[in-house]
């Protein structure tokens, strides 16, 4: 399964985006600081995650829930 994923940064609220075949250890790479983007805004908190079973299918929406619509409709029907 690969999974897209939303956390929330609890320094600032801000929110990231991403992908992996494993929630539970992405989480902990972000609030580790090893994710270089958001190693910055640590601590994070998982606030939605969805399973895919095809990696292109969740690429294809993590990417379009970073752009345009994709934030309007995170904050109407994700979170």
């Amino acid at each position: 399964m690969f999974y897209v994923y939303i956390l929330k940064s609890q320094k600032d609220n801000s929110l990231y985006f991403g992908s992996t075949e494993n929630v539970k250890d992405r989480v902990k790479e972000h609030n580790s600081g090893k994710s270089t983007y958001s190693k910055t805004k640590k601590p994070y908190s998982l606030i939605w995650f969805c399973a895919f079973s095809n990696k292109t299918k969740a690429m294809i929406f993590e990417k379009y829930l970073k752009h345009g619509s994709g934030h309007a409709f995170t904050k109407k029907h994700l979170i």
